[in-house]
This record gives C-alpha cells, structure tokens and sequence, in this order.
C-alpha cells in the first residue's frame, strides 16, 4: 500500500521495496529496489545501500544513486538453498562494519526478496546489540516466513561478535538521541593508544 503525495500536476504514489521496514533509527531493509521504489527511496535520505548480492546492480539503480549521492557498499553472498553452503562470516563482519559506522547512515540493506541474506545480516545486528536469541529469531522467521531456513538460523546462533567487538576499537557506545535514550553508535576519528571499547 503507497502513500499519495499531493503535487502541483499529478499525485505520486509513495509505493515501499517488498519487504520493506526500519530496523532501528536510520537503519532500513527491504527486497531489491524497482525503478517505481525510486520516489519513496528519495523521502529516507539515504546515504548508503548495503547490497548483499554478488550480481552487478542494474545501470537504473546505478544512476539513481549517484544522482542523488548514495554510496553503494557491495557485499556478494550467493543466495544459495543447499544446507551445505554457509553465509561467509568474513563477508557478514565486514558488512557490519559498514552497518554500525554512523557516517554511513540512513543506510538501506538489501538482497533479492530482503528475506535470507538482509535477515543473517540484521540477525547478527541484533546480536552484536545483546538482543536474546530468541526475539532475533522471531525477527528473522517474521520476514523469511515459510521460507526461514535452518542453516540461517545456525549461522545467526553461531555468529562471534566479541571478535567484532575487538576489531573496532575505534567505536564508541553513547546515549543520545530526543529523549529516547537509544544506544547509537558514533565513530570516532581520533587515533586510540590502544583497542577499547567504551561503554556509556
């Protein structure tokens, strides 16, 4: 269902990506973004996509973005049903790495139907956030649906993010934001004499 934006003209109808819904402040998933998707892409100001696909994005989507300044971040993982092939978790950290830097937000995430890649990226997005298991799993199966697969779920459960946690050292934990009190994530330029993490 679109939103109608009333113009001078003619109404232009606001129609979502498949799939589409916030993930937290200035963080968004969907399915891939069709050409009619364009005008309700404009309206999040985005400043990143994070495609999860290993196919070339279309010439279409390529002007779009840089059109409007929109950095494209390329993570190709295969798409694959087999349950003896495994999401890369090298793949998946560098990903997040991208996710969680603030300088890259609003940020849009997507695969092909936003369901198996976005769902194993987002699942590990709640981990490294202390969300419990078992709400990151209704998380995932709510947009996966019937099609929620095992080896996802596996991955998801035995998915290290202390190891993240080591690597960027350069992070910082605050409390900001209208009143809500959300934890954000703000990078921080200066060198550090040593790795840490520091929570506020």
């Amino acid at each position: 269902m679109g939103l109608i934006v009333e113009e001078e003209e003619s109404d232009v109808v606001l129609l979502p990506p498949s799939n589409f819904s916030m993930v937290e402040d200035a963080i968004f998933r969907s399915g891939f973004p069709q050409p009619h998707n364009f005008p309700f892409l404009d309206t999040l100001n985005l400043r990143s996509i994070i495609y999860l696909c290993p196919e070339p994005y279309p010439e279409e989507n390529l002007e779009f973005l840089q059109s409007r300044n929109i950095r494209l971040f390329q993570f190709g993982i295969e798409g694959k049903t087999e349950p003896c092939v495994s999401i890369p978790k090298d793949t998946i950290m560098e990903a997040l790495k991208v996710l969680i830097d603030v300088r890259n937000h609003p940020v849009l995430i997507h695969c092909k139907r936003g369901k198996h890649r976005t769902g194993c990226l987002v699942g590990c997005l709640r981990k490294f956030q202390n969300w419990c298991l078992s709400s990151v799993f209704e998380e995932y199966q709510h947009f996966a649906g019937v099609k929620s697969r095992i080896t996802d779920l596996r991955f998801i459960e035995t998915f290290e993010v202390m190891c993240l946690r080591q690597c960027l050292y350069s992070i910082i934990y605050q409390y900001q934001g209208y009143g809500s009190n959300k934890r954000r994530l703000l990078y921080k330029e200066d060198k550090l004499q040593k790795p840490q993490v520091t929570s506020v």
